[in-house]
């Protein structure tokens, strides 16, 4: 589940960048030791016999099913498969243990699987850089040179010439050759599932404080460093979670987490989020408890403004609407000052000016807006539009003195540079149609860099003159891949409310529409998240060999602000799926694929998105791929913090009637007997404590137990893997090549014919 920011990025400067390296899921599962007894596959491919009917021959593991019953508004809910919930047992080791091994003896018999994972591995294999970032007396990026599990970080000094345009990469430089290693996350265990999760720096780049996430969980370790000698100061700090780093002048820096909770730390209940204050090598014990002592609020966060003067702290109960308050450092006298005193709506601060509080709200402003308050009198009867609504959805940054309106106009990125009274500059102009992002810079920076991709254009960074408002070129990735020979389309396809829904495809050109095509359709829909065009090399071997790749922007999303938001949450959930469907339908009537060949996606809300589909209507897909999803929508809030999802899903505690319609489409739930199904394969790593793999244990053993057909439903789980941040190269690339390989062999294709 995504856990949207609840600062902006600009004021907290929880990390100055994220190392982000490709796609959904984390690390490599272990396949069954091959002195155990053959499968009946491994039996059919050792006659020679490897065909897609050979699904009909597989043999799951038997699951144990009990007589647990919950009771909600004396309706009785069988759970026979609640056992599966004890990450700690070792019934549940053993029975992932058996999962995997049917699973990798299907997927080993496939003849073409090496011959994919080879080809993506060839795909992966370019340079990739970050844009540079100044932090005192170096310049910081990361590299990676292309199968390294983790991207490097580099520094190279900032020469005295390069402080007369600060920022500007034409002195500084970011070539590996010439820089020193910062960090190198590839050193931080053997098996590269130990990952960097956050990097922050003073204001004067003296000290640093980075993040770890060990096998893929959520809860981290910071470490606070002097990036002159390089040597660790203090202890580290430990069991951290959905936490940024924020630092006060060079005195410590402010921080979130939960109580450890008791039993299994990777599924147990988390409700209490705490803002913290870590005083430089003082030990955490006496770290000092800044909010959340008497207000109970599920996720806090806290920062410092860019002058240092104000602390802003942002509460919540749910992933959307927040409370917002300001304390003043420079009193030392001063308490917390509510600014938005209930849930709302959603507000934070993108900058302050002296006593002036620039604040991004949608409050009266569906779309958003940026407004000005005065810190003695924040509240929102005083406030005053700086930018105001529009009917694009906004988002607002900061960079060398400016205002940076990112709009998003029919899913594509237009970019405004405003001065600091909202008087307009100038509209940026891009490369093309796509995403932009990165429009932020510290106040005394002369440039910036921002990342410019969409289907067919590989993430490239440009360099920005703020004055000028002039682009130019500084990185582009070196990829054996001609865009010139793909298209991609936007149309706009009517859901079955007569709703008019966007969506993305991308085929090759010269592409025969006969209905014959093998198709992947990818959605979330959900927690106000926008899917925006971007490039993917794992995509690259899909597209290649004849493959279609469409994404629908259905409702649940934030593409169109909040009312599209709203109409996919709560009891309104229905709308996403049926947005979903129409985008199925829409590829098979246009002939862009077949049912048959339709494979169906999504990740996490989108694994949600994928069940429900797959359940309400088997027929439309051939191949499923439900990930790390929530899929037990019955108790999905027990676990973790997914109490905080309710805003989106509601719970079944609620009501009788937000109970009954979780129970009408919670993927667990609607697995009806005798159904045949699409070829699915589940996948979910074992350490996900955002979702808790139960949710794919338990969707699995339904499926196997009902499914009727030869169509195989296999759970792919990865060891030492969480929801998907950090994963190694290697294990991208593995569950890539397995994810294809399923696809085009059930379809009863060979993607090299």
């Amino acid at each position: 589940m995504q856990l949207l920011s609840v600062t902006r990025r600009s004021l907290l400067l929880f990390s100055f960048f994220l190392i982000i390296s490709g796609c959904k899921q984390h690390e490599s599962a272990q396949a069954p030791s091959d002195t155990e007894t053959p499968s009946n596959v491994e039996q059919a491919a050792s006659s020679g016999e490897v065909t897609r009917s050979t699904a009909r021959l597989l043999d799951y593991p038997e699951t144990r099913r009990d007589d647990t019953v919950d009771v909600y508004f004396d309706v009785e809910v069988p759970d026979p498969y609640r056992w599966l919930e004890n990450d700690l047992s070792d019934e549940t080791s053993a029975w992932i243990e058996a999962q995997n091994k049917v699973t990798f003896d299907y997927l080993e018999q496939i003849p073409f699987r090496e011959r994919i994972r080879e080809r993506l591995e060839e795909d992966w294999n370019y340079e990739r850089l970050s844009s540079p970032s100044q932090r005192g007396d170096y310049v910081y990026f990361s590299r990676n040179d292309g199968l390294q599990n983790h991207s490097v970080i580099y520094r190279t000094p900032v020469s005295e010439d390069d402080e007369s345009r600060r920022g500007s990469s034409e002195d500084t430089g970011s070539d590996p050759d010439d820089a020193e290693i910062f960090l190198d996350p590839n050193t931080f265990s053997d098996d590269g599932t130990t990952s960097l999760a956050g990097l922050s720096f003073t204001k004067d780049g003296s000290l640093a404080t980075y993040a770890i996430s060990e096998g893929g969980s959520d809860w981290r370790k910071f470490i606070v460093l002097n990036t002159r000698t390089m040597e660790q100061i203090g202890d580290t700090l430990t069991d951290i979670k959905f936490s940024g780093i924020s630092w006060y002048k060079n005195e410590g820096f402010y921080y979130s987490s939960y109580e450890t909770p008791e039993g299994s730390q990777l599924s147990a209940r988390t409700d209490q989020h705490r803002l913290f204050f870590h005083r430089v090598g003082t030990p955490q014990s006496e770290d000092e408890l800044v909010f959340g002592e008497d207000q109970r609020r599920r996720y806090v966060s806290g920062g410092v403004t860019n002058d240092q003067r104000f602390l802003v702290v942002s509460a919540r109960e749910t992933t959307s609407n927040n409370e917002l308050y300001i304390k003043d450092l420079e009193d030392e006298n001063g308490k917390l000052v509510p600014v938005v005193d209930d849930f709302e709506h959603d507000h934070s601060i993108v900058d302050a000016d002296g006593d002036r509080l620039l604040i991004y709200t949608n409050l009266d402003a569906p779309n958003y807006r940026l407004v000005e308050a005065d810190a003695g009198n924040p509240g929102p009867e005083h406030w005053e539009d700086v930018i105001p609504e529009t009917e694009h959805v906004l988002n607002v940054s900061t960079a060398g003195g400016y205002l940076f309106g990112n709009y998003l106009v029919d899913v594509q990125t237009e970019i405004h540079q405003f001065d600091y009274n909202g008087n307009l500059i100038r509209k940026a102009e891009l490369p093309g149609i796509g995403t932009a992002s990165g429009f932020s810079a510290e106040r005394e920076d002369t440039v910036l860099y921002y990342t410019f991709t969409s289907f067919t254009y590989p993430s490239t960074i440009f360099q920005y003159d703020i004055a000028s408002g002039e682009s130019e070129l500084y990185w582009m990735p070196d990829i054996d891949f001609d865009p010139e020979q793909y298209v991609t389309e936007q149309i706009f396809y009517e859901s079955k409310d007569g709703t008019e829904v966007p969506m993305f495809i991308t085929y090759k050109k010269g592409l025969e529409l006969d209905g014959s095509n093998p198709a992947y359709m990818f959605g979330y829909g959900g927690f106000n998240v926008s899917l925006r065009p971007s490039f993917s090399v794992a995509r690259l071997i899909w597209l290649e060999n004849g493959g279609i790749y469409a994404q629908p922007n259905i409702r649940g999303g934030g593409e169109y602000g909040r009312s599209w938001h709203h109409a996919g949450i709560r009891k309104n959930r229905q709308n996403v799926f049926d947005d979903f469907i129409a985008a199925g339908e829409y590829l098979i009537d246009n002939n862009y694929t077949s049912s048959e060949r339709l494979a169906i996606a999504g990740g996490s809300n989108g694994g949600l998105l994928v069940g429900a589909v797959m359940t309400q209507r088997p027929d439309l897909a051939g191949v499923a791929f439900p990930a790390v999803g929530v899929l037990d929508m019955l108790r999905y809030h027990t676990f973790t913090a997914g109490a905080g999802w309710a805003y989106d899903y509601g719970t079944a505690d609620e009501s009788e009637e937000m109970f009954r319609y979780l129970l009408g489409y919670s993927p667990v739930h609607n697995v009806e007997e005798g159904v045949t199904f699409p070829s699915t394969l589940i996948t979910t790593g074992d350490h996900d404590d955002r979702v808790v793999p139960a949710h794919s244990y338990k969707f699995a053993a339904e499926l196997q137990n009902s499914h009727n057909g030869d169509n195989p439903v296999l759970l792919r789980v990865e060891t030492r893997a969480g929801h998907g941040a950090g994963r190694t190269t290697d294990s991208r690339i593995s569950e890539w090549a397995d994810r294809y390989a399923f696809a085009w062999f059930t379809m009863g294709l060979n993607p090299f014919d």
